[in-house]
């Protein structure tokens, strides 16, 4: 792990008798804990428990949508005719695993720029191979790639932390397993969740450790994401049993997210024995991933605000509870900079001399490139009614998240990007616009 620090000299907290903040505390204690590990187990075994070779680099996703392992088994009139059919069918099989909608042969080739032979056998009237379809993103994306229920939007950033529980063990990347290994080969382009796939080496194997789903400290995943420019996280879990050695091998796999290790379904697959365990892995995370397409499209996977507004949700919680618990007396001054109740946004008047409550929105955004986020910011902040607008999660290339204040809620707010040429979909409290 690397800490970077500022360069400019300052003057130790302690010094000018301020308190450290909660990040300055979970910076101490970090240092504390390693200096007392160091004492403990010596410099030799730590730096041992990061050596090694256990990282595994994920596949850089392509700009094609890749389907592979269509395994095809046809005749014709000869062999030329039965390997035209034989691909054909596989186009047509790697579609329909794409989720793609009803269309002709024709259609679907059209679409498709390679076909892969990873095996074939060819006979004189029969053909069997294994195959991969590439199809062109450009032709294809308008088609596959979308969220269950039509959003075509993409996900926020969210980091994979892939437990696993074998042989009485949970780990996730202490060695290489099956379970990390299939995540790093899965082939995400057609899916519009953007994971945030770790390679696992070096010390990233202490941070992003089995314990860390169970964490719930907000200023600590807030350190962990930072590092992975990641908005949320997202933490699939597959629990191997073996059923006597050499046997059916039973994994019961649970897609999970969040900070609090929210759980949202799960589901069971059998492997007849060790060989086929690959193949079952794999086949679950194309379970897993329609899993968080659902979840998606429901705007269940919207980046937690507790982790992306910094310390200013906290404070405000912190200071709820204070008057809660001592309502009318005296109230300890925040330490942060969070605004006081005299400071705090306060209702707006409509035009019409009617009070309008002011919301704070959270807005999801293409952006491809620089200019983008400029553009989405400044259509944002020129919305009648809007009193703030900040991005909390950027994504070059991918979608990026701002947090909105608005007066005369989120409706208002559509209506008015509409009215600018953007394209609005509104999902759970939350907006994404588009050109």
């Amino acid at each position: 792990m690397v800490i970077a620090s500022n360069s400019r000299t300052k003057r130790p907290g302690f010094l000018v008798g301020r308190r450290p903040g909660p990040a300055a505390q979970l910076l101490l204690a970090l240092g504390g804990a390693l200096a007392i590990a160091l004492a403990v187990v010596g410099p030799a075994r730590l730096i041992a428990q990061i050596e090694g070779d256990r990282g595994i680099p994920p596949l850089a996703n392509s700009d094609d949508i890749q389907v592979t392992g269509i395994a095809v088994d046809v005749t014709g009139k000869d062999a030329d005719d039965a390997r035209t059919q034989g691909w054909k069918l596989a186009q047509k099989k790697a579609w329909e695993k794409l989720g793609g909608p009803e269309m002709s042969v024709e259609q679907i080739d059209a679409m498709v720029s390679a076909v892969v032979i990873e095996s074939e056998q060819i006979g004189p009237r029969r053909y069997k191979a294994r195959l991969g379809v590439i199809f062109d993103k450009a032709k294809a994306g308008q088609f596959v790639g979308r969220a269950e229920g039509g959003a075509a939007s993409r996900s926020a950033p969210l980091l994979v932390i892939p437990v696993l529980y074998s042989g009485g063990v949970r780990q996730v990347f202490e060695v290489q397993g099956p379970w990390q290994r299939a995540w790093a080969n899965f082939q995400a382009a057609a899916s519009p969740i953007d994971y945030v796939r770790p390679t696992g080496a070096g010390g990233e194997s202490l941070i992003l450790n089995a314990g860390q789903p169970g964490r719930r400290s907000r200023l600590w995943w807030r350190t962990v994401l930072g590092q992975f420019e990641a908005a949320d996280v997202l933490i699939p879990v597959a629990r191997l049993e073996r059923q006597w050695p050499g046997g059916p091998v039973r994994g019961t796999f649970t897609a999970r997210y969040g900070p609090d290790n929210t759980f949202l379904e799960s589901f069971t697959l059998t492997a007849d024995d060790d060989s086929k365990v690959p193949a079952m892995l794999d086949a679950a995370i194309v379970r897993v991933d329609r899993i968080y397409r659902r979840a998606l499209a429901e705007g269940r996977l919207t980046p937690d605000p507790t982790i992306q507004s910094g310390e200013l949700a906290f404070d405000q919680a912190l200071d709820a509870l204070r008057r809660k618990l001592l309502p009318g007396g005296p109230v300890a001054p925040a330490e942060s900079s969070a605004p006081s109740p005299a400071e705090a946004p306060s209702p707006s008047p409509s035009p019409s001399g009617e009070t309008q409550s002011v919301a704070t929105i959270t807005v999801q955004f293409a952006s491809p490139d620089a200019s983008a986020v400029d553009s989405a910011l400044a259509a944002v902040r020129g919305a009648p009614g809007v009193q703030g607008a900040a991005p909390t999660s950027l994504a070059i290339g991918g979608t990026s998240v701002m947090r909105v204040t608005v007066a005369g809620g989120i409706d208002a707010l559509a209506a008015s990007l509409r009215a600018q040429g953007w394209q609005v979909s509104s999902n759970g409290g939350v907006l994404r616009i588009s050109r």
